[in-house]
């Protein structure tokens, strides 16, 4: 019995820290190392020698540094706030029991199945206008139609939002299904009984029984958000000019493409922080909720 109490007591911990070990020396480790990095003058190569925070201090006075701030925001809320108001109303729109349901969940679903490069490179060529939408719409009969956001420097980030909604709406929507599917019918019955309309119901009543659903996707959307680069680089490069560059463009460029290591790694780790100004504020709200919910 001892034996037995002794494996039953280990071997999880046995199985489990290979994955641990990996984790804290590939996630946190690189993390340390990216932001050790960004406290040196590394610049094609690694250089670790301590040199303080001069290299924040040169990211700030980048102008293209803010360039990709502002596009993060502009592309981050839109992309968030889109994906959030077409994923419930798919759910809502699939809840009501409709006919063919299965189908057009596995087509909502679709594009998740799909990398951001893969979509990326189809919403290029549709929103190409020689060759994509607004040449279609022309050969319609509409000689003077314009779509050609894809090399507007002013609209440009709003084709990266079109092709990130496209792709990630549909997991919202499931998200928000199995959040629907699990509210007691009971409660929607009793509302119905006492006059309330569909609409009332959902306002009052279902939605607010949403709010886990709502902070689970808000938290997957904000990274996606906060990372995207394939997406990017697959569809505008960044362009035209630096119009649709975002953070994490920013820093492959400066520490790839121009040799300057120690800057990517600041601008790097400035994501990071970005990441966890989201992150632990939506985490203590949520767990402040839950402790005075019971």
């Amino acid at each position: 019995m001892r034996l037995s109490a002794l494996a039953d007591r280990w071997l999880p911990r046995l199985v489990l820290s290979p994955t641990i070990i990996m984790s804290l020396v590939f996630v946190y480790g690189f993390i340390g190392l990216t932001g050790y990095l960004s406290l040196t003058e590394s610049r094609l190569m690694p250089n670790y020698e301590y040199a303080g925070f001069g290299q924040y201090a040169q990211l700030f006075e980048l102008d293209r540094w803010w360039v990709a701030a502002a596009n993060l925001g502009i592309f981050g809320g839109l992309f968030i706030g889109v994906c959030l108001a077409a994923g419930l109303l798919l759910a809502i729109f699939l809840d009501q029991k409709i006919r063919m349901e299965g189908a057009l969940r596995a087509v909502y679903l679709y594009p998740m199945a799909l990398s951001f490069i893969v979509t990326g490179a189809a919403w290029k060529w549709i929103l190409n206008p020689g060759l994509g939408f607004e040449k279609m719409v022309r050969a319609w009969g509409f000689p003077d139609f314009t779509f050609d956001w894809l090399i507007d420097p002013d609209k440009a980030i709003y084709t990266v939002v079109i092709a990130g909604v496209w792709q990630s709406s549909g997991f919202v929507m499931a998200l928000f299904l199995a959040g629907l599917r699990g509210i007691d019918d009971s409660i929607v019955k009793a509302a119905q009984v006492d006059g309330a309309s569909l609409p009332t119901i959902y306002w009052r009543i279902v939605i607010p029984s949403l709010r886990p659903v709502f902070f689970s996707a808000l938290l997957i959307l904000s990274h996606i958000a906060i990372k995207s680069f394939d997406l990017v680089m697959a569809l505008t490069a960044g362009g035209p000019g630096t119009s649709s560059t975002v953070p994490a463009v920013f820093m492959y460029q400066y520490s790839f493409s121009r040799g300057q290591l120690g800057l990517g790694a600041a601008s790097a780790m400035m994501m990071l922080a970005t990441v966890m100004a989201v992150l632990v504020p939506m985490m203590y709200l949520e767990t402040r909720s839950t402790r005075h919910g019971r």
